[in-house]
């Protein structure tokens, strides 16, 4: 549990600045949130570069008709003979843009909701409440194929902000349900007895608590919006970008790939899609061993092992 902030002050002395920049990054020394934030960030620069460092243009037609990975074709070709690896790197792209876009706002909704709704009482948290709990019920993925339906023109970045303004308010109960339990602890209501807003109790004394908790909600939200895109696509309301993982599976689908034993259609696109969710959680995994001691294997607590004494060592 944290503590007071005057209590901190009195009992520790000043750590020097950086010794805090170190604090903050340490989960960075976790092989895990190193592993998938490299594997982000290759992902993230594939977004960038992708369309420059294709080898073909990815809606280009050739005589190369369903051939299996080659020197000329890394991935192998449609039944087109489009070059499924150009696909897969335009494709990028999107999906990252969407991803991470809806991410955000579906974080940032959910955070502002969750957490005022739990801290506020009376008429105001209850309203917010209300609200979180009518975007609970509604289905998310059939009215965002609606909106992409009805919206002419939707573009990918238009995709991405109808995904996170629909997916926010799991994230935001979560956040209620863990600030209500907050809000009346030691150090919160040594802080309120101080005199300290109300804005600066929440971002200071209760946020920091959460922060394993808003970390799982953007991850989980990422995820979902990346699956919603290629759910979008596979039923062939893909919008905005013309390629995206989804449409790669799209055209195996639809072309029966796996029929014709074209298992290089198919295969690249999930194993990306299997990566990215990887390596956003690989990078959770490792929010989490940095809030939770007892999470850490080089703490002096750890989860799930009890010393036991041999009768043989005393």
């Amino acid at each position: 549990m944290a503590v007071p902030a005057a209590d901190v002050a009195a009992a520790v002395p000043v750590e020097e600045p950086a010794g805090k920049r170190r604090q903050a990054f340490r989960f960075l020394a976790t092989g895990k949130a190193i592993t998938g934030l490299v594997i982000i960030g290759v992902l993230v620069v594939l977004s960038v570069i992708g369309e420059w460092i294709a080898p073909y243009d990815p809606s280009a037609r050739s005589s190369d008709l369903l051939e299996g990975p080659s020197g000329r074709h890394w991935l192998g070709t449609t039944h087109l003979g489009q070059d499924i690896l150009s696909q897969l790197l335009v494709g990028t792209r999107s999906v990252m843009v969407v991803g991470l876009v809806s991410g955000l706002v579906a974080t940032i909704l959910a955070v502002v909701i969750g957490v005022t709704s739990g801290y506020l009482s009376g008429l105001g948290g209850e309203g917010l409440s209300a609200v979180s709990n009518v975007f609970l019920v509604i289905p998310a993925l059939p009215l965002i194929v609606i909106i992409a339906s009805i919206v002419p023109e939707v573009s990918t970045l238009g995709i991405a902000l109808i995904i996170g303004c629909t997916s926010w308010a799991w994230g935001a109960r979560v956040l209620r349900a863990q600030t209500l339990s907050l809000r009346r602890r030691d150090y919160v209501e040594a802080a309120r007895a101080t005199g300290e807003s109300t804005w600066r109790i929440i971002g200071v004394e209760i946020l920091p608590n959460l922060t394993a908790v808003i970390a799982s909600s953007f991850v989980g939200t990422v995820i979902f919006a990346v699956l919603s895109e290629i759910t979008l696509a596979f039923i062939g309301v893909s919008g905005g970008a013309e390629w995206n993982w989804g449409t790669i599976l799209f055209w195996a689908q639809s072309q029966q790939a796996l029929d014709q034993g074209a298992w290089w259609w198919f295969v690249p696109a999930g194993l990306a899609i299997a990566i990215l969710g990887t390596s956003l959680s690989l990078v959770n995994f490792g929010i989490d061993e940095f809030v939770n001691p007892r999470l850490r294997t080089g703490g002096r607590m750890r989860a799930g092992f009890t010393p036991v004494v041999r009768g043989g060592d005393r």
